[in-house]
């Protein structure tokens, strides 16, 4: 279902770097009018579900990509973004 505005919570699907601190469930702000669907479930390490499970998170080695805004999620968006420098 799209277009998403708003908050949504993220499923940790992975133990990763990025998620350092981050608590899984943790809200972060949405606004999409399209998801991805991974030909590789392996790199999937965060879900969403919004009438419909989808890859929220994704990583592969030094790559990460995400569905929603960091920049906008408040404290769990700063510290994801911090982490992503970080590492």
């Amino acid at each position: 279902m799209v277009p998403q505005v708003g908050w949504n919570q993220i499923s940790q699907r992975a133990t990763h770097p990025l998620f350092g601190g981050i608590a899984d469930q943790a809200f972060f702000y949405f606004v999409h009018s399209y998801y991805c669907e991974a030909s590789d479930v392996q790199v999937v390490i965060g879900q969403t579900d919004y009438g419909v499970t989808y890859a929220s998170v994704v990583a592969h080695d030094n790559v990460c990509g995400v569905q929603f805004h960091p920049e906008k999620s408040q404290a769990a968006g700063l510290r994801l973004l911090s982490n992503f420098a970080r590492n």
